[in-house]
């Protein structure tokens, strides 16, 4: 909770609508629709001032006779029904362009987040993402959808009423012109202080949205231990901190609207009472007069909208703002500007030299240090050690989700941070400790390894992950739904779709991370004898705790503190009575196992 504050607290709030300027790119596709929406709106707006003329007309023409008071009548049906056509042209074109821009805005968001490293998502939580992409951009679909256009058109009815205004009285124009900087000084004042409020209370809806992905996600976490008392609690608090920002948000918008249409309307009525004093007097007519008026509430209600509008406007400036962030986030892993292209076809050598690395987030811990490894194509190789000696960052480096912080890591003699990381990454297969399972069929999880794999080739998997047998017992059989992160399937059962997926891959580079940690016995040796097949063929690093399953590996390398303390076969590092040694008799003197 404490961390959400702060995050939020650091966060520079926009001080300016100009942040709405960011959304151009992503207009500029479709200036033939935007235009088509301008020009709409400069008809309906034409047409809307042109309206209180012909009411004019109509007023002063009852002494004209019957025959021109119905042809002002027709050409006033004719204006209704141009603006009728002008309006609904106008929704249409301004709604898709909203719709349009708002999908790209979302696809490019996405493609931007899926491609950052994991450095990135130390800083935000996942379910703040989503509440960008799917919160804000929802606001700024309201805003181009219809806010922007209806700030337009009042605009433009603004400034054309103000000059009907002035040809159809200019004293009493003088007069209304009087209000604006009445109205202009409290609009400037609040607003600033609206732009934050709205910027506060997008903040605290992704927290919230954050602090529910993350609850729900480990929700038999949360009952197993009975927490969720103080999770609903840590909900309900970041909840109603947003409730609280947002009812800021509305007083103060309230309170504008009430200063700014009191200020409006009240300077309208003062207008009216002169101008009904000019009409007694003989100074204008009373079509003039009636003219005027509807100028001046068309002005008045003009501004009113806006003032309105404004805070709409304010709300997706800060929305814009925090969708940029995400678009323009520094990742400190990038691809080279002149990326070397792994050779063809990939031998699978590995070599670390006098490797060194701290997470970002623990600087003062070394979580490798002076690592220097060798690892020849076709050779298997078990890391095994304590946790946190560092074995699965050597394969997070491997996948370059990190950079080391000294030395080197090569794949066939190149250096990683040379190569696009979409390349090197095609020649490896990964099967990681806690298996990703989509909310799909159990057909396309399998098939996630290679996408254009035919159903045989993923029956052909699953059966050398041991996985065919309890597939084909589903009720659909591979075309079950297997639930979000398979939850209708047990962790063993996870795991062999895991597997089938990186045999699906055939990389020649075969990472596994405990990938049959959540196996029964039985189900270990089926994999175990699956992986032994998989890997004659290709380069493979095996991360086990438990050494039976590492006992064929070419080679064993011992991890403790960081660093390399021993490497062997079983049998050598049994002999030399070190940590390995150590470990062996914990786990193998009371089962008669290999000693």
């Amino acid at each position: 909770m404490a961390r959400r504050n702060k995050i939020i607290a650091d966060r520079p709030t926009t001080r300016r609508i100009g942040a709405l300027s960011a959304l151009r790119p992503f207009l500029r596709p479709y200036r033939g629709l935007l235009a088509g929406a301008v020009a709409a709106l400069v008809l309906t707006a034409s047409i809307s001032l042109v309206l209180p003329v012909a009411v004019r007309r109509v007023v002063d023409g009852f002494s004209e006779g019957t025959l021109m008071l119905d042809r002002y009548f027709g050409a006033a049906l004719a204006i209704v029904a141009a603006l009728a056509v002008g309006t609904a042209l106008r929704y249409y074109l301004i709604t898709r362009l909203g719709e349009r821009v708002v999908a790209d805005i979302r696809k490019a968001v996405f493609d931007r987040v899926i491609s950052l490293s994991p450095a990135f998502y130390e800083r935000v939580m996942t379910g703040e993402i989503i509440s960008r992409i799917t919160t804000d951009t929802t606001l700024i679909q309201s805003v181009i959808g219809a806010s922007i256009s209806i700030a337009l058109r009042n605009f433009m009815i603004m400034l054309g009423g103000i000059a009907m205004l002035v040809l159809t009285s200019a004293r009493l124009s003088g007069l209304i012109l009087l209000l604006i900087p009445v109205v202009a000084v409290p609009l400037a004042v609040m607003g600033r202080r609206l732009r934050n409020l709205s910027r506060e209370n997008q903040d605290w809806i992704a927290a919230s949205s954050g602090a529910a992905s993350e609850s729900l996600l480990a929700a038999q976490t949360v009952q197993a231990f009975t927490h969720e008392g103080l999770t609903r609690a840590s909900f309900a608090t970041v909840t109603e901190r947003s409730y609280d920002a947002a009812l800021r948000r509305i007083g103060t918008r309230s309170v504008m609207t009430v200063i700014v249409i009191f200020l409006i309307f009240s300077g309208v009525l003062g207008v009216l009472w002169i101008g009904v004093r000019d009409v007694y007097q003989g100074q204008m007519t009373i079509g003039q007069l009636v003219q005027f008026v509807i100028y001046a509430v068309m002005v008045a209600g003009s501004v009113g909208a806006l003032s309105e509008i404004w805070g709409e406007l304010q709300r997706a400036a800060g929305a814009t703002e925090r969708l940029t962030e995400l678009l323009s986030a520094d990742d400190p892993l990038t691809d080279p500007a002149t990326p070397v292209a792994l050779p063809r076809p990939v031998q699978g050598r590995i070599e670390f030299e006098d490797v060194g690395f701290r997470y970002p987030s623990r600087p003062d811990v070394s979580t490798l240090q002076g690592v220097s490894l060798a690892i020849a194509p076709g050779e298997t190789v078990a890391l095994v050690g304590p946790s946190g000696a560092g074995k699965t960052t050597i394969v997070q480096l491997i996948l370059r989700f990190w950079d080391p912080c000294s030395g080197q890591v090569r794949l066939d003699g190149i250096d990683l941070r040379q190569m696009a990381r979409a390349d090197f990454r095609q020649a490896i297969a990964l099967v990681p400790q806690e298996p990703v399972i989509f909310a799909d069929t159990a057909r396309e999880n399998i098939r996630f390894g290679r996408p254009d794999a035919t159903d045989a080739e993923i029956e052909a998997a699953a059966r050398a992950a041991h996985a065919h047998d309890f597939l084909t017992a589903l009720p659909q059989g591979y075309d079950s739904f297997v639930g979000e992160r398979g939850v209708m399937l047990s962790g063993g059962q996870r795991q062999r779709i895991a597997i089938a997926r990186a045999i699906l891959r055939n990389a020649p580079v075969l990472l596994l991370d405990e990938a049959t940690s959540a196996l029964d016995t039985e189900s270990e040796r089926l994999v175990q004898d699956a992986v032994d097949q998989l890997a004659q063929s290709r380069t493979t690093i095996i991360i086990a705790h438990r050494l039976s399953t590492v006992l064929k590996a070419d080679r064993i390398v011992v991890f403790d503190q960081g660093r390399i303390v021993e490497q062997g076969s079983h049998a050598d590092l049994v002999a030399q009575g070190g940590l390995y040694a150590r470990l062996a008799r914990l786990q193998f003197s009371e089962t008669g196992s290999p000693s």
